[in-house]
């Protein structure tokens, strides 16, 4: 066999086993989701079938759920409202102190300015879990026990950090001398922030957004811990009921999982390639 034919060989069984290890892993990430979509469209009484395919496929449970007619669901509009209300408060706010924080330390180069990225990455040295407690006690403190605030503030306290050190590193591609420029032009700092760092660091901005605001989404532990009502809760916490009734319609829950994930699937894809191209840049510049 020549050199050449074996190189072909050599290629085609790595196209070939990389072909499999890429079906393995589409199957393994496909059937918990096609688990939910099954469940979701099928009659309570069969959802412990052994089914591959649902033998009577109905849209019964999404219509519970659009309609609010179960009542572990009789708020879930307002619920889902809270969940956006949230998620975009936390995604404003952090986008807003994070460039404001990284253009004032990177840009106008106060002294230590580094110490205020350092010590703000210190706060994810402590897990998130470990800090429940505490931060129960301070929203308890100051009144905001059951209310959605007490949640942005502590989700903005823990995406700011990756926020700002995003935004730092990003901002090294932004030629310094743009600045420069703007101040003999007669420019001052908000002006240089809003017309010039703003719209250069679009990207990053989107990046950063869309993870704020999945971070907020699929935040639990808090949302469970400082709401309590069924008209401040959020959707997770709300879906978080089922597991503690005695008769829990199955499909019922899976048809408003669904529901609640697709708004941040919608985001994610329209804005995936602004997304990696934000974090990616925002990783490697130094």
């Amino acid at each position: 066999m020549s050199v050449g034919s074996h190189a072909r060989m050599q290629r085609r069984l790595g196209d070939a086993s990389a072909m499999a290890l890429a079906a393995v892993l589409l199957i393994w990430t496909f059937i918990p989701l096609y688990n939910m979509v099954l469940v979701a469209v099928q009659q309570k009484e069969d959802v412990f079938s052994t089914n591959v395919f649902p033998p009577a496929p109905t849209l019964e449970s999404f219509g519970a759920v659009l309609h609010e007619g179960y009542w572990l669901l009789a708020n879930f509009w307002q619920q889902m409202g809270n969940s956006c209300f949230i998620g975009i408060t936390v995604a404003l706010l952090t986008l807003a102190i994070g460039t404001l924080t990284s253009f004032t330390i990177g840009r106008m180069r106060i002294r230590l300015g580094w110490m205020l990225t350092n010590a703000a990455l210190l706060t994810y040295v402590i897990p998130m879990s470990f800090l429940a407690i505490p931060f129960y006690g301070i929203m308890k403190r100051y009144g905001l026990a059951d209310d959605a605030w007490s949640v942005i503030a502590v989700e903005v306290t823990f995406a700011t950090p990756y926020a700002i050190f995003i935004f730092q590193q990003y901002a090294t591609s932004i030629p310094h001398e743009l600045d420069e420029a703007a101040r003999i032009d007669g420019a001052s700092p908000p002006q240089i922030f809003f017309r010039i760092y703003l719209p250069l660091m679009a990207p990053a901005l989107v990046a950063i957004g869309t993870y704020a605001l999945l971070l907020s989404w699929n935040e639990y532990l808090y949302t469970f811990l400082l709401l309590s009502s069924d008209s401040t809760i959020t959707v997770p916490v709300a879906l978080g009921k089922f597991l503690n009734s005695d008769e829990a319609p199955w499909n019922y829950l899976m048809a408003a999982a669904i529901t609640y994930a697709l708004p941040p699937l919608i985001i994610y894809y329209a804005f995936r390639r602004h997304m990696s191209g934000g974090l990616t840049m925002g990783g490697v510049k130094g």
